[in-house]
Order: C-alpha cells, then sequence, then structure tokens
C-alpha cells in the first residue's frame, strides 16, 4: 500500500483524545482543511548543503535524491506521515554519510520554500563512527511547509543535530523519526520563532545497547504564534541514557505546547531518562503548556523522572540590571537570552553556539522593534 492509498484509508482517524492532536487538531494542519484531499505540490523547495563557515565541504558526505531506507524506526502517527510522504513523492533526498566521517566544521542544510505549499521527505543515512555538526534551516514566506525526516544514526556515531525555524509565515508541519545505534550520542536541538503555527511530533527510538540522547527546545514566540511539539523517546534496549530539556518564551498573545512521551520497554534494564519543561511567560496574554508522560514497563532501571515550571520574568532581576545601566528593553532581552541560552549552550560546539546566540539575539531584537 503506498502512501497515499494510506492516508485516504486513514485521513478521518485522528483522535483529540490522544494528546498528539489534542492541541492542533489535524484539520488545522492540513494546507487546505479539506482533510480528504492530497492537493498537488508541483513547486520544489530550494536545498542545499554546505558548511557554515563557507569553507569547502569535506569528502565522505552527500546530498542527493533517493529511495526510502528500511530502518528499525519509532512508531509514528501514519495520517501526518503518509500525508507529507504522499505530497512529497517528488521530493526525497538522502544525506548519507560514509563510515568514519568527520568534520570539524558545522555543517548547513538550507531548505528554503516561498510560494504556496511545499513538502521535503530527508532521509538520514548516518554511517558508523561519524562524528560532526548539521543545522537544518527551514526559511521562506511559504504557506505551507511539510518537512519529513526519517533515518539512522549509525552505531558508535557522535551528531549535533540542530534545527532551525525562521519562516517569515505559514503553517509548518514537522516529523522526525530517528533511531540510534549501538553506542551512538545525539545531541538534537530545535530552535524556533518562525512560522505562524507549527506542528512538530518528534519521535526518537534507542533500540540498541549504549544509546544516548538529548533532546533540546530553545523556543521564541510572539505576537499570534501556535507553536506545538510532541516529543516522544523510546527506550527499547539495555543501558540507555535520554534527557529531555524544553525551554519556550512566550511574548504576545501566543501559545506554546510541548508534550512528551518517555517509554521504557520490558527488558531495557539500566534505562536512565527525564525530561524536564519550562516555560517562561512574556506577557499576561501569553500561555504555555508542558504535558510530560511516562510509560515504564521495566522496574530495573537507574531512574525515570519527569518536571514542569512555568513563571514570568522576575522582576526583581530587571530591576537589578536597571540598577546597573541596563534598559528595561535591554534587561528583559538579556533575561530572555539566558533562559533559552540554558538549553541553546548544551546543543554544540563553541562555533555552533556563537552562530546560534547571534541568531538568537537578531530574533530578540525583532521581538522588542
Amino acid at each position: 500500500m503506498n502512501a497515499e492509498t494510506t492516508y485516504k484509508k486513514i485521513s478521518e482517524t485522528t483522535d483529540r483524545a490522544d494528546h498528539l492532536w489534542r492541541y492542533t487538531p489535524w484539520k488545522k494542519v492540513h494546507p487546505t482543511g479539506d482533510i480528504k484531499k492530497i492537493p498537488e505540490m508541483s513547486e520544489e523547495v530550494r536545498i542545499r548543503l554546505i558548511n557554515l563557515d563557507g569553507s569547502e565541504l569535506r569528502e565522505g558526505i552527500s546530498l542527493q535524491r533517493g529511495e526510502k531506507i528500511g530502518e528499525d524506526l519509532p512508531n509514528v502517527d501514519l495520517v501526518a506521515t503518509s500525508f507529507v510522504k504522499a505530497v512529497s513523492e517528488n521530493s526525497r533526498w538522502v544525506l548519507k554519510t560514509e563510515r568514519k566521517f568527520y568534520s570539524e566544521t558545522p555543517i548547513l542544510l538550507e531548505i528554503e520554500a516561498n510560494g504556496d505549499m511545499h513538502a521535503l521527505e530527508l532521509i538520514l543515512d548516518i554511517g558508523e563512527m561519524s562524528d560532526f555538526e548539521i543545522i537544518t534551516m527551514i526559511k521562506g514566506n511559504a504557506n505551507w511547509i511539510g518537512l519529513l525526516r526519517t533515518g539512522k544514526i549509525g552505531n558508535a556515531s557522535n551528531i549535533n543535530d540542530i534545527t532551525v525555524g525562521l519562516q517569515k509565515k505559514g503553517v509548518l508541519l514537522r516529523l522526525d523519526s530517528m533511531s540510534l545505534g549501538r553506542d551512538a550520542n545525539m545531541n538534537t536541538g530545535t530552535v524556533s520563532s518562525g512560522s505562524e503555527r507549527t506542528k512538530a511530533d518528534l519521535r526518537y527510538k534507542m533500540a540498541e545497547r549504549g544509546s544516548n540522547l538529548h533532546v533540546l527546545g530553545s523556543i521564541l514566540s510572539r505576537d499570534e504564534m501556535h507553536l506545538d511539539y510532541h516529543i516522544e523517546i523510546q527506550h527499547d534496549a539495555p543501558e540507555t541514557f535520554s534527557r529531555l530539556s524544553w525551554h519556550a518564551a512566550c511574548g504576545g498573545k501566543s501559545r506554546t505546547i510541548g508534550t512528551g512521551m518517555l517509554k521504557v520497554a520490558k527488558g531495557s534494564i539500566g534505562t536512565d531518562a527525564a525530561q524536564n519543561f519550562h516555560n517562561l511567560l512574556l506577557s499576561k496574554d501569553a500561555r504555555a503548556d508542558g504535558i510530560p508522560e511516562l510509560e515504564v514497563s521495566e522496574s530495573n532501571v537507574v531512574g525515570c523522572g519527569h518536571g514542569i515550571a512555568n513563571g514570568p520574568i522576575d522582576e526583581s532581576q530587571i530591576f537589578y540590571l536597571e540598577s546597573r545601566g541596563f534598559s528595561e528593553s535591554d534587561a528583559r532581552s538579556a533575561l530572555i537570552a539566558a533562559f533559552l541560552n540554558s538549553t541553546l549552550t548544551k546543543m554544540g560546539s563553541a562555533n555552533l553556539h556563537n552562530w546560534l546566540s547571534k541568531l538568537l539575539t537578531s530574533e530578540l531584537d525583532v521581538m522588542n522593534k
């Protein structure tokens, strides 16, 4: 059964009781609002792979049109996944690295979409013992973008994988389904301040012993943005480790939602996992929700926990900075930046962090205008 047939068969099966669709119904994410239709997307996104500093890419990494790669991936939401697969049939790419690929310079995968509706499927095929940093940057003024990323991180690889959302408007549907190999280490971060509406379903599976995963979020919302992130981490092997740390700063009349599902399967002895959501409210009309959930089927674990904290900016801290010469606007920006930096600093090397910090500063400047 192909993706189009699958979608048509199950397009009306989304359930608001499922927290994936509780806060953003599928109808509001679908590009036309008519969930029975699969619109044609004839325009392609612009995509290019470059070094962040403009230098030449090392040998051993490539981006090319490709076909599906079968892997032991996490369970996915069939409605959204089959839809994006159906509309991106002519826009499927494979990012491949050879075994032991290494790069000191962060790599930038730039995706630019302008116009009406665009969709892209990106397959990651990361070779064993690879070591590099990659930023996937989504930008442009398209009304609707669908991005499906699937793939496997090879055994003993060390990857910093950051996705940056900088669209000027519109809707972003983002789906991740990643599997980590034995002893693989992955830092995956989300930095977002674009799109009027985002629905993200991010799923990660550790099916082999010794894998490590950090999922990090630095989210800045303003005006009337509606940003909804669902993160699911599946521990299906012994001695695996994961941390989810999600920070969202919400201004204007915006709303952010973060839902986390942590699953530990029977037999995943020695699992060490935790998830935390922290939300900073920048205005009285802003709203932020964090909903962590656990499903633990193995009793012999190191630990499994979760937490959430919401609150406004501490006015005493603003007063302190003003007494040191800051304007009120600069004091607020400094405190917001410090809050988001607590996850931003964990996303990669000093070079990568400096680039992300400059990006965050420019977005805060736009917010304060």
